[in-house]
């Protein structure tokens, strides 16, 4: 993988980002001060702005893309995934990496981040590996109003509930505080794109990274935000770009 923007002082712009540790300084986390958060996105999109292929991402990912998911994982105290990618891409629990190991103990973090589930219906598999074999209780967001047959069904298979709604819904907004209450505050939102674009709809998105895989796929694919529009286009700022077999992966923050 080769780092195109920008390049470190005094190296050219193909400045190889090979082992675990440079992709980990790569995407590392800004320091946050005490109570703040930080909402990254992590989403890959093809060249005419698929966000899924077949109904999933995998068939626009690549083996460069899947190291790069697996970092980003690697830094987050929280994974944050709508029901809908749970189910269409059989979410399981976090694994422990151990290249990552030691850099999450040295930062207070447990050996893997915690799968945080957004949901209003709660309408999961419960019995699933991600609910029954995790490393760290699997999280699940919901609204004060949810369905309690199935929030008592949640808490059963371990789950911890947390309400971040008044009504049957979640606000994005305020998952972000309850996580962050709970010392959860480098986030990973890993879509899907309706969940993606609430949040961003909500301002709470800090950082988005975008993977462009060089595949044309047509169809009527959802674009990796699908969901409330923003009143006024919402600008974001190049960070950095790395490329590997024609992939591009992209990093911007808000504003």
């Amino acid at each position: 993988m080769y780092r195109l923007f920008p390049a470190p002082a005094g190296e050219t712009a193909r400045t190889t980002v090979s082992t675990p540790d440079d992709l980990a300084d790569a995407y590392a986390y800004p320091e946050l001060p005490p109570g703040k958060s930080w909402l990254r996105a992590n989403m890959v999109s093809s060249l005419d702005g698929a966000a899924r292929h077949d109904g999933r991402s995998q068939p626009l990912s690549s083996d460069a893309d899947m190291r790069v998911f697996g970092t980003l994982r690697a830094l987050a105290d929280a994974v944050v995934v709508g029901a809908e990618t749970v189910r269409q891409e059989g979410y399981r629990p976090a694994r422990v990496r151990e290249a990552f190991r030691a850099r999450r103990s040295a930062a207070g973090q447990p050996p893997v981040p915690a799968i945080a589930v957004v949901s209003a219906s709660l309408d999961l598999d419960f019995s699933a590996p991600l609910f029954t074999e995790p490393a760290v209780p699997t999280l699940v967001l919901t609204g004060a109003d949810a369905p309690a047959d199935r929030v008592g069904a949640a808490v059963k298979a371990g789950a911890q509930v947390v309400v971040a709604g008044d009504g049957t819904g979640v606000d994005p907004a305020r998952a972000v505080r309850e996580l962050a209450a709970r010392g959860l505050t480098r986030l990973l939102a890993e879509g899907g794109p309706r969940l993606l674009a609430q949040f961003a709809a909500a301002g709470a998105l800090d950082e988005l990274c975008l993977t462009i895989a060089p595949l044309v796929t047509a169809g009527d694919a959802m674009r990796i935000m699908n969901g409330p529009g923003i009143t006024e286009p919402e600008r974001f700022s190049p960070i950095s770009i790395l490329e590997e077999d024609g992939f591009l992966f992209t990093r911007y923050t808000r504003g």
